[in-house]
């Protein structure tokens, strides 16, 4: 794909990118597949789908207690268990405010391996790495933010996400569909949204602005950014998905420079 070439020009020491279609084939790729990049926060969809495995297997129910009092599992998917940002505090009741916290996902995996009796980097291999042959993918620390990856893995991943295997089509519609709706919240690195749409574990983009992903990316897309200077989105209305990584920290050159590659990416989706 001619629009992968726009993260040659990119201000960043490596850079690597795909495009994976809903049928799991790779429409184009561009830099070094096997790489291995520090995630940051696109490790959450990762572990949030061992979470979802876990709901699958039996292991835990969405609607249980986890976390503070009041919150249950899918609020600590969905940021609205009321934890802050990187502290084990309480900032609102749970059900009331999309709070985007770190914190949440470090106390989801804490509640797996209670449930499970595995260590969570463990369950995550054997539940999702493994299964989808994601072999150079590493959990090295926090739940919330210390994965590590290469494109050519997260394509893989990136193709579950369209078509999976390891969970229910009904789950994976829920995990897709707003959780709370009309919940406002702070988007980190983009401001304050309203609405503040959230999955389970992973971002929904519907009508927000401004936006990591592209103008003209559909409100269905979700996925996930990280502050390594990473995303990884799904458009369901382009039938595609795109994982980027980079080694340089998200910052004002990403917020410029992410955009209008997605609006290329889809455009040159459409036109083929």
């Amino acid at each position: 794909m001619d629009s992968l070439r726009m993260i040659d020009s990119w201000p960043v020491p490596t850079a690597a990118a795909a495009v994976v279609r809903a049928d799991g084939t790779l429409a184009g790729t561009r830099g070094p597949q096997g790489h291995r990049f520090h995630l940051a926060s696109v490790t959450k969809p990762l572990v949030a789908y061992a979470a979802l495995v876990a709901v699958e297997e039996g292991a835990i129910e969405l609607e249980e207690p986890a976390g503070p009092e009041g919150s249950t599992v899918r609020d600590l998917l969905a940021h609205t268990s009321g934890l802050g940002f990187d502290e084990d505090r309480v900032f609102a009741a749970p059900g009331n405010r999309r709070l985007y916290s770190n914190e949440g996902f470090e106390t989801l995996a804490e509640h797996l391996v209670k449930a499970t009796d595995i260590p969570f980097a463990e369950y995550l291999r054997e539940a999702v790495l493994v299964p989808l042959g994601m072999t150079a993918t590493t959990l090295e620390g926090s739940a919330a933010k210390d994965g590590r990856s290469t494109a050519a893995d997260l394509t893989r991943f990136a193709a579950e996400l369209q078509a999976p295997r390891l969970i229910s089509p009904q789950l994976h519609a829920e995990a897709t569909s707003v959780v709370r709706p009309g919940l406002k919240g702070v988007l980190p690195g983009y401001g304050h949204q309203s609405p503040n749409d959230w999955g389970l574990g992973l971002e929904i983009r519907g009508g927000k602005s401004p936006h990591w992903t592209g103008t003209s990316s559909s409100p269905r897309t979700f996925g996930h950014f990280g502050q390594a200077g990473t995303f990884l989105w799904v458009d369901p209305e382009a039938g595609a998905a795109c994982v980027v990584l980079t080694d340089r920290p998200f910052g004002e050159w990403s917020a410029q420079a992410w955009p209008p590659f997605t609006d290329a990416v889809l455009a040159e989706l459409r036109a083929r």
